[in-house]
């Protein structure tokens, strides 16, 4: 197992809801943990990336309707 974290910011707080779908996405094969960070507009997520890309646990926490936003990546 490749352990790897993701950080995103939220684009609004979190409701009761959210934190419901929270509880769904652990349900997903690969996806470790889902964690609201002690910022309240913050979570992370971690992944095996053996079973993950980062496009398929963004698709995740989309299809699941949580409030993210991805982070742009610098390309060299």
């Amino acid at each position: 197992m490749t352990k790897v974290t993701l950080h995103y910011d939220l684009l609004r707080p979190l409701t009761d809801d959210d934190l419901a779908n929270i509880a769904k996405v652990h349900s997903t094969y690969g996806i470790v943990r889902v964690q609201v960070a002690p910022a309240p507009d913050k979570i992370t997520v971690d992944y095996d990336a053996s079973r993950l890309m980062k496009s398929d646990v963004e698709a995740v926490l989309a299809r699941h309707g949580l409030p993210i936003r991805t982070r742009a990546q610098v390309v060299a």
